[in-house]
């Protein structure tokens, strides 16, 4: 994997700290269930060999087998190859239940040291470059996360702090109790956010921007919504896209994702890579975690980062996707 000068358009700094980072981060939420293992070790092989630096989990990924296996299938393959772990940026996270255990789930101190632990043996690493709260627990006081995350950085555990499906003001009251310990707090925010989810623009990521917070969306696609899920439907291809998050989308947005595959074809361009470059493009956004099946589309997601959009094209995608508050959209009435 190559992090030579010129190839600074693929890194960047997280945040307002100084890791690097590369602005395509490797998701890994289908290993296990639509990724066997034997593929995901392909497609993590391929990810680094392109230059992708950054890999993000979670404790619970896996759950179509149990949870913990993403991790397992991880590790596995960071003990494969000579000096892996220190060329990736790895990144889990905590608060998820991991079972029906009174205190394993949620923010409490308890809960974090020893779930922290627990991901390290699944690993197979003696640090977490990255561990992120997965959701925010309203029954856990700040002073109480952080004196167990100050723990875990002390120890070595742990480098940096982050979250994910954090709200604008939690991100605030998050790094005014960490400022107040004289702790970096949190350094990344993971959300979701792509063409048709865009109320992350209201607060959370001038929160974010604010406090030095790296945005991170997930699900750039909308679960495969934006990646041609009509054509795809059509030739019967339609995998991920025809299911979940992005078929129950369907049945309100329909009319728009029909205009929008025309338009992507007047652009010449596939409409995954045009919705992963307009995420990639959008003030404050960091890096975009992609949560491929095929090496393929990995292919396609570097490809959109080098291939940034036009400002006509961008002009033309505002119209159809309008920012809310300026003709889109409230929150909630297509997609949540």
């Amino acid at each position: 994997m190559s992090t030579t000068s010129g190839d600074d358009r693929l890194y960047t700094r997280l945040g307002r700290t100084a890791l690097r980072v590369s602005r395509v981060c490797l998701g890994t939420v289908n290993f296990g269930g639509r990724v066997e293992e034997p593929e995901a070790r392909e497609l993590m092989d391929h990810a680094v060999d392109s230059g992708i630096s950054f890999v993000d989990t979670a404790n619970m990924y896996g759950w179509r087998e149990y949870k913990g296996y993403t991790e397992e299938v991880i590790g596995r393959w960071l003990a494969s190859r000579a000096s892996l772990r220190d060329q990736v940026v790895l990144a889990t996270k905590v608060g998820n239940p991991m079972s029906e255990g009174l205190n394993e789930q949620g923010l409490s101190a308890r809960h974090i040291v020893a779930a922290c632990e627990a991901s390290l043996r699944r690993l197979g690493t003696e640090w977490i470059d990255l561990y992120q709260m997965h959701h925010v627990d309203r029954e856990a006081g700040w002073d109480e996360v952080w004196q167990a995350m100050e723990l875990l950085v002390q120890q070595g555990k742990v480098r940096y702090v982050g979250s994910s499906n954090f709200a604008g003001w939690d991100i605030a009251a998050a790094q005014e109790a960490a400022k107040a310990r004289h702790f970096l707090g949190v350094v990344s925010e993971q959300c979701l956010y792509n063409l048709a989810v865009r109320h992350p623009e209201l607060e959370l990521i001038p929160a974010a921007r604010a406090y030095g917070v790296a945005v991170l969306p997930w699900s750039p696609l909308h679960g495969g919504l934006l990646s041609g899920v009509l054509r795809k439907t059509a030739e019967g291809r339609a995998v991920k896209s025809g299911q979940g998050r992005s078929a129950a989308a369907l049945e309100k947005t329909r009319g728009t994702i029909e205009q929008y595959e025309r338009l992507c074809a007047d652009f010449g361009r596939d409409p995954a890579q045009v919705g992963l470059a307009w995420v990639m493009s959008r003030p404050g956004v960091t890096s975009t975690v992609i949560g491929p099946r095929t090496p393929g589309h990995v292919k396609d997601a570097l490809e959109a980062l080098e291939s940034p959009l036009s400002d006509e094209e961008t002009t033309r995608l505002e119209e159809l996707f309008p920012p809310i508050g300026r003709g889109g959209a409230a929150p909630d009435a297509w997609l949540t």
